[in-house]
């Protein structure tokens, strides 16, 4: 089984209204990999990262859709806990120390937050991928692809 981890950029075209190419082509592709056994999980961080763009443009439809990602089961929620905010410090640390930020030192870091949620939901880090248009700082940490490739 494949536990694929949504980034935000997958998750905001799972939310678009049908008939938009690039939103029916990901929610086709969730399909598709759900059909065959891939597992979808929804890290906190990432919904939180969605949802305050989608509340500031008053996008309600766009809300509902997100929130029915969930309700329906077609992803996993996986909630911010202290475990996970403990190694997002650690891996954000480390990749300061080794010259490969992956925001400014002042901002919250929500990629690696995402990435310490994966690694600590209890799956298989060698069973897991983030989707994502991120390739670059997310594979500091864990396996990542763009999401139509995977």
């Amino acid at each position: 089984m494949k536990v694929i981890i949504l980034d935000s950029s997958p998750l905001s075209l799972l939310t678009h209204r049908v008939g938009v190419p690039t939103g029916d082509a990901c929610r086709d592709w969730l399909a598709i990999k759900r059909s065959n056994g891939s597992r979808f999980l929804l890290p906190e961080i990432v919904d939180y990262e969605l949802r305050r763009e989608l509340l500031r443009l008053g996008k309600s439809s766009s809300l509902r859709r997100l929130d029915d990602l969930v309700t329906n089961g077609f992803v996993d929620f996986i909630p911010i806990n202290s475990t996970a905010i403990g190694m997002a410090a650690q891996l954000w640390a480390t990749s300061r120390r080794a010259g490969l930020p992956t925001a400014d030192r002042h901002a919250l870091d929500i990629d690696v937050i995402l990435c310490a949620q994966g690694l600590t939901s209890g799956f298989d880090p060698a069973e897991m991928i983030v989707a994502t248009s991120n390739v670059r700082h997310l594979s500091q940490f864990i396996a990542a692809a763009i999401w139509s490739s995977i």
